[in-house]
């Protein structure tokens, strides 16, 4: 699982990568939201996410002409191939981004480093209120 992980955030990251003045996707600090997803988040949502990183992973040949999994394509490559998943032709292929880019936001807008470079007070540590109910 710690593998799956590992690409999941590769992927993340690479969808939302650190901009001039504010850090990209952490992996250290991701982990943790990364772990509830996986334990409190519908069958549904955990499928479409790996289905999503499995289709981002296995599909450089369609968008960038390399017969490799995407965790083997240069820096360039990688940004190329993630833009042209983004606006590709099928449908398919731009609802899997966009699901990797859901994800990759709440785990971007949750990071306290990022809310700290925007400005922002960090978000309350989780109580597991909701649970209880």
């Amino acid at each position: 699982m710690r593998w799956w992980r590992r690409r999941l955030v590769g992927v993340m990251a690479c969808a939302l990568p650190a901009g001039a003045t504010t850090p990209g996707i952490d992996p250290d600090r991701c982990a943790e939201l990364i772990e509830r997803l996986r334990c409190e988040a519908p069958l549904l949502i955990r499928f479409s996410l790996h289905a999503s990183v499995a289709v981002f992973l296995l599909s450089p040949l369609v968008t960038v002409g390399r017969p490799c999994p995407a965790s083997w394509l240069s820096a360039e490559n990688l940004d190329r191939h993630t833009a042209r998943m983004a606006r590709h032709p099928s449908y398919l292929l731009r609802q899997a981004m966009l699901m990797i880019k859901t994800v990759a936001g709440l785990c971007w807008g949750a990071d306290p480093a990022v809310r700290r470079a925007l400005g922002m007070e960090p978000y309350p540590a989780e109580t597991g209120e909701w649970r209880r109910m």
